[in-house]
C-alpha cells in the first residue's frame, strides 16, 4: 500500500514577510511575472515595489475577476516571454489562476494570499470557472506551489469574517481525514494518506478549538498575536496539508450540494463547510460529547450552526432532498465515510443538525 504527502516547496509566514518577496523569488530567477486582484494592485503593490524590484525585474498585470480558461490564457500570453517564476496576490480565484498560468508556462509558481479564509494556497490543484462565474471543472497540477508566502499584517487587516471561514475550512479537516485513515480511503493524489498528513490534520483542529476565539478577537482589533498566527498557520498550512494528503469526505461533498441553491451562494466557502461539517457529525453517529464541542466552537467563533445563517431560512424538504442527492453522486468524497450513505440519510442529518443548532439558540 502505498501513502503520499505532498506539500508546497517553502512555507514562510509572520509579519512584513512580504519585504522578503523579493529575496525569495530571486532563488527562482531575476525575472518575475505578479498576478494580482484589484484591492492589491491599489492598496498593497505601492508599499512592496521598492523592495521588491530592488532583488527582481517584475512585471505586474492586474486580475480580471474569474479564473477561466479565457482568463488563464490571456495572463499566459503575457507572460510567456521572460518570466522565470509567476507570482499570485491576493484571493482563491488570482491564487489559482497564477498556480494555472505557471503550469502552462512550466516555471515555479509563489502564492501571496491577502486573506486566511481557505486551505486552498498551498494545494495542488485550481478550481476554473466560466468568465460568467459558474463552476467549470477543477484542473489538477502536477505539484504544489514553489513558495507559499504570507504577511500576518495583511491578514490581521482584513475583515474577521474571512478568517472564521477558514477556520470552518479547518474544522472539516480532521473529521474528514480521520474517516479516511480509518476506512483507507484514497487521498487527493490517489493514494492513502500518510502518518504526517492525518497527525497534521489533528493539530489542525486542536490549534483552532484552541486558539479560535483569541485569534478572531485579534483580528477584529486588526492586530497580530501569537494566537492570530497560529490560526493562519492552521487555516492554510495545517488544513491544506490535511484535506489534500489526508483526504476528503462528507463536509465538503455537502459544501457541493449546498451549492445548487443560489440562495448560499453570497456566504463563504468555509462557511458551508461549517454546516457540512455539522452535518456530518450526525451523519456519522459521532458522541454527544464530540458535538456539543464543535457547536460550542462554531458559536464562540461565529461560524453558522443552521441553515438560515447560510440563507436556507425558508428552505423546503424537495431543496434539502436536492442538496442530498448531489452530495451523494458517484464519485463525491461523501463515500468515504464508514456509515450507510444515500440521500434520505444525509438529508435526515442536514435536518438534524439545523434542528439542534435552533435548540441550542433558545
Amino acid at each position: 500500500m502505498i501513502r503520499a504527502t505532498i506539500f508546497p516547496g517553502r512555507y514562510l509566514q509572520g509579519p512584513n514577510a512580504l519585504k522578503v518577496l523579493g529575496k525569495e523569488l530571486k532563488r527562482f530567477g531575476e525575472n518575475a511575472f505578479l498576478i494580482t486582484d484589484p484591492f492589491v494592485f491599489e492598496n498593497v503593490l505601492p508599499s512592496m515595489r521598492a523592495s521588491l524590484e530592488r532583488e527582481i525585474k517584475a512585471e505586474i498585470i492586474e486580475f480580471r475577476g474569474e479564473c477561466s480558461d479565457e482568463e488563464i490564457e490571456r495572463l499566459s500570453a503575457k507572460a510567456g516571454g521572460s518570466a522565470e517564476v509567476l507570482v499570485g496576490i491576493g484571493g482563491g480565484k488570482t491564487l489559482d489562476t497564477a498556480k494555472a498560468v505557471a503550469h502552462n508556462l512550466k516555471i515555479p509558481v509563489a502564492i501571496v494570499p491577502t486573506i486566511a479564509s481557505t486551505d486552498a494556497p498551498c494545494s495542488a490543484l485550481s478550481v476554473i470557472y466560466t468568465p460568467e462565474g459558474e463552476f467549470k471543472r477543477i484542473l489538477f497540477l502536477p505539484k504544489n506551489p514553489d513558495l507559499v508566502l504570507i504577511d500576518s499584517r495583511i491578514i490581521a487587516s482584513a475583515p474577521a469574517r474571512f478568517l472564521v471561514s477558514g477556520m470552518g475550512d479547518a474544522l472539516a479537516t480532521w473529521f474528514e481525514a480521520r474517516s479516511c485513515e480509518i476506512g483507507n480511503a484514497k487521498n487527493m493524489t490517489g493514494n492513502r494518506g500518510s502518518m504526517t498528513a492525518y497527525s497534521l490534520a489533528r493539530l489542525c483542529y486542536e490549534t483552532i478549538l484552541k486558539y479560535g476565539e483569541q485569534a478572531r478577537n485579534a483580528c477584529e482589533a486588526h492586530v497580530v498575536t501569537s494566537a492570530l498566527e497560529k490560526v493562519i498557520e492552521a487555516n492554510t498550512l495545517l488544513s491544506g496539508l490535511g484535506f489534500e494528503s489526508g483526504g476528503l469526505a462528507a463536509a465538503h461533498a455537502i459544501h457541493n450540494g449546498l451549492t445548487l441553491l443560489d440562495e448560499t451562494h453570497k456566504y463563504f466557502h468555509g462557511e458551508k463547510v461549517a454546516i457540512g461539517t455539522l452535518t456530518s457529525l450526525f451523519l456519522t453517529d459521532k458522541d454527544p460529547a464530540v458535538i456539543d464541542e464543535v457547536y460550542d466552537f462554531c458559536e464562540v467563533v461565529g461560524l453558522p450552526t443552521t441553515l438560515a445563517e447560510i440563507g436556507l431560512g425558508e428552505v423546503t424538504d424537495e431543496q434539502l432532498m436536492k442538496v442530498a442527492a448531489a452530495s451523494c453522486a458517484e464519485g463525491e468524497t461523501i463515500h468515504n465515510e464508514l456509515v450507510e450513505i444515500t440521500p434520505e440519510t444525509v438529508f435526515a442529518a442536514m435536518k438534524a443538525a439545523d434542528a439542534f443548532g435552533r435548540y441550542r439558540k433558545v
